[in-house]
């Protein structure tokens, strides 16, 4: 095919706002309201998702399950607006972002979710993170939100995430540049030049 043919969609700067700030502590993903993230090379200290390694699994199928392998995913990201129409799709009041183990909650990004893989996020604290990709919604994160409504059919709630929340369950990314996060703050960011290959 002819470079000619070729879409080239410039890159672009966008701004946005950190609404709140998470991590997850504790022995599994679900994260919990903090003041602020201190953001290392293997992420947030102390969280479940730190290093700069992890083990593959459902989402590697080309590697045996625990295969050492690169940490894309030190952070989840979401947006409330997104959240939310998770929530009216699956008929519940809300999602909270901690129940799906969020790390930030981003505000005034349109489509957050569809931001591109390359992504660079500049926060004020110093701290850059890069996007790697869209973070797809699964049961394990549909069964956390269905425990907070305990009047719904449980595996009915959590398998109805997959759908609702598909598009919609923000990105993973990891650290560029470390640097501390906090709630409040401004993030810049830089959007790289897309295509369709």
């Amino acid at each position: 095919m002819p470079d000619s043919l070729i879409e080239i969609v410039p890159g672009r700067k966008l701004e946005g706002r950190v609404a709140a700030t998470y991590a997850a502590r504790g022995s599994d993903f679900v994260s919990a309201s903090v003041d602020a993230l201190d953001l290392t090379f293997e992420g947030i200290v102390g969280d479940v998702h730190a290093g700069t390694t992890r083990r593959s699994g459902g989402r590697e199928p080309w590697y045996p399950r625990g295969t050492p392998m690169r940490n894309e995913r030190q952070l989840s990201l979401v947006a409330a607006d997104e959240l939310a129409a998770a929530a009216s799709a699956m008929e519940i009041a809300h999602i909270e972002p901690e129940w799906i183990g969020a790390n930030l909650l981003i505000e005034g990004v349109e489509r957050f979710s569809m931001l591109p893989a390359g992504t660079l996020l500049f926060f004020e604290g110093g701290a850059t993170v890069k996007i790697d990709s869209q973070n797809g919604p699964c049961r394990i994160a549909g069964n956390a939100i269905a425990r907070h409504y305990p009047d719904r059919p449980q595996q009915d709630l959590a398998l109805a995430f997959p759908k609702a929340a598909e598009r919609r369950r923000g990105l993973v990314a990891w650290v560029e540049k470390p640097g501390r996060v906090v709630a409040g703050e401004t993030v810049k960011l830089r959007l790289p030049e897309q295509w369709i290959y």
